[in-house]
């Protein structure tokens, strides 16, 4: 029998992977289930790329690539950083990852010592903490609260901080709150960390999906002395549809740049070589596609959350970035005779057939998330399925 280590017996698997999982095995017995599980675009990876992908194969560049990527998508990305995020990077201040979760899992391998602690605001996504305990680090967790659109308090950041605080995680738009931070905000966090001392890693991978106005704004353009302390992370995945091509990239100080490319030096080798051909293209080719499939998240985003609002014991907030709405179901939870969120999305699923989250994945018990990125019309069928199950519990026609 092998003996697994305590760092892998301590992983949590992914909930949102886990869901989705089980959501496609019941599918694959014929049961008809409606998903809102993992957060990927519904939509095809635009033909240009697919075909630069193509012609990689066709001319033959399939072998070996250098661990930190391929110079022509490091400059690339520098380009398109300078261009679109007002961040000036050479080329050697980028490594390409096996996707922004890569990225962000040899950041912690690169900065954190056994006790180290990294401060993370909640809701967050699921990975960051499993990430930091796996490299021997302590997540910290700063809340947030609903009636403030989760939105962090720069006091409870500073309350956070101690002598070991290695780094702070931000992620905006936010998974799973969909959560925009405004330039004020950002500049406020990003000088704490550097008179701290406090590296401050920016999950930026929703950066396209933005609603009503509101614009992202990448921490790093702030100032030098804020851009001098952060990492900025992203990936192709939710911009251009290609969550399965696993490409992502950090940009940041050189040491760590060389820290995580050589980390992906004894580990991946490098990112696959095809995807990254196909990722130059992505970024320097036609991006007019990106507002058609904005208008059609933007659609989806305000119908799933009328829709949710219509529900007995459901309250959600109207997100501003990403593709995913972020509903407090504690009521629906109690009356259906649950206290725990990962038993009701069970129940859901059983009675529904409808797969979400549980909150408590992302930190906040009594939440779910669902993703919209999928079709309209499977939007209208889960809404219809949870407000038949809710009419039922409440003893009310929905």
């Amino acid at each position: 029998m092998v003996k697994l280590s305590k760092r892998v017996l301590n992983i949590s698997p992914s909930p949102t992977l886990s869901i989705t999982a089980r959501a496609k095995e019941m599918r694959r017995s014929g049961i008809d289930v409606i998903s809102f599980g993992a957060g990927e675009p519904d939509f095809d990876t635009p033909l240009h790329i697919k075909e630069a992908a193509k012609e990689a194969i066709d001319l033959g560049f399939t072998k070996y690539c250098p661990s930190a990527g391929i110079y022509e998508l490091r400059v690339a990305i520098a380009s398109k950083l300078e261009r679109e995020n007002g961040i000036d990077y050479e080329p050697e201040e980028v490594v390409v990852t096996d996707g922004a979760k890569h990225a962000l899992f040899n950041i912690m391998l690169s900065i954190v010592e056994k006790g180290d602690e990294v401060i993370i605001i909640s809701p967050y996504w699921v990975t960051y903490p499993e990430q930091v305990r796996f490299a021997g680090g302590v997540p910290v967790f700063v809340e947030t609260d609903e009636g403030r659109g989760f939105v962090p308090d720069v006091d409870d950041i500073r309350s956070a901080m101690t002598e070991r605080t290695k780094a702070l995680i931000l992620c905006s738009p936010n998974n799973p709150t969909g959560t925009v931070l405004k330039r004020e905000l950002l500049e406020e966090i990003g000088n704490l960390c550097y008179e701290r001392g406090v590296l401050l890693i920016s999950d930026e991978c929703y950066e396209k999906i933005v609603y009503d106005g509101e614009k992202h704004v990448s921490v790093a353009s702030i100032s030098e002395k804020i851009k001098s302390i952060t990492v900025t992370v992203n990936a192709l995945s939710k911009t251009y549809s290609m969550t399965g091509w696993r490409v992502g990239y950090a940009a940041g100080p050189k040491e760590l740049i060389d820290g995580i490319a050589k980390v992906n030096s004894q580990s991946i080798s490098n990112v696959n070589s095809i995807a990254q051909k196909a990722a130059v293209k992505a970024i320097e080719g036609p991006q007019d596609f990106l507002q058609e499939w904005l208008e059609e998240f933007d659609r989806r985003r305000r119908y799933i959350v009328t829709e949710l609002n219509t529900i007995p014991g459901v309250r959600c907030n109207m997100p501003k970035g990403a593709f995913y709405v972020f509903p407090n179901v504690k009521e629906f939870m109690e009356r259906a005779g649950f206290s725990d969120d990962v038993r009701f999305c069970e129940f859901l699923l059983d009675e529904a057939r409808v797969a979400v989250v549980p909150g408590s994945a992302f930190g906040a018990p009594g939440f779910v998330r669902l993703s919209y990125a999928t079709s309209y019309e499977n939007i209208e069928e889960g809404m219809r399925r949870l407000k038949e199950l809710a009419g039922r519990v409440f003893g009310e026609n929905v």
